[in-house]
């Protein structure tokens, strides 16, 4: 079995580590003309679609799966068992536990952490990981907490700590999140760039 499987076009750097796969795991498969940097590490059982790339030092953990026109950042954080749609981009550090779903054209700031454990004191729980849907924007140093669902087209500002649902279309500032109505220039949705 092969340690991983390229589209055409692929660069990737000599430091980066695609694992092999281990106990019936499937090799990595990463896309057409996409970029994995240096000191990135791939896990098995990742598909990444065409045009992908990370930054440097990015980790991506098995059973993930990564829509087309995707950013990893330096040092961003992508645990397993996650699903990433298309246009994503994850800014410098930026963390995504396991058992999260996040939509098309989606942005996620510098250092920005969402969260899955709901008893982080040790007690036996299922993950349950964020859902962030289609054209969200999560700011820099944002924490969104586990089973919390921020709607579409909605903005968590920088900072913010998210505890509770965001309804569609709206902004979610401080600590903890209060949700006030999203101010035009930022209703336009998320363009890819």
């Amino acid at each position: 079995m092969s340690k991983c499987k390229l589209g055409e076009g692929c660069r990737i750097a000599e430091s980066a580590d695609i694992l092999p796969p281990e106990n019936g795991q499937s090799p990595a498969r990463i896309g057409a003309d996409s970029v994995v940097r240096a000191g990135s590490v791939v896990y098995p059982d990742i598909v990444a679609g065409n045009r992908f790339q990370t930054g440097h030092h990015a980790i991506l953990r098995e059973q993930t799966t990564v829509g087309h026109d995707c950013v990893v950042g330096a040092q961003a954080v992508v645990d397993g068992r996650s699903d990433l749609g298309d246009e994503v981009r994850l800014q410098t550090g930026a963390y995504v536990p396991s058992d999260t779903t996040i939509g098309d054209r989606v942005l996620v700031g510098p250092r920005a952490v969402l969260t899955n454990d709901p008893s982080p004191l040790g007690e036996a729980v299922d993950p349950a990981g964020p859902t962030l849907e289609d054209d969200v924007t999560v700011g820099a140093n944002a924490t969104v907490l586990p089973g919390v669902t921020v709607g579409e087209r909605s903005v968590v500002a920088a900072g913010a700590v998210v505890t509770e649902d965001v309804p569609p279309s709206t902004l979610a500032v401080g600590t903890p999140a209060k949700h006030r109505p999203l101010p035009d220039q930022l209703a336009a949705g998320n363009a890819h760039r």
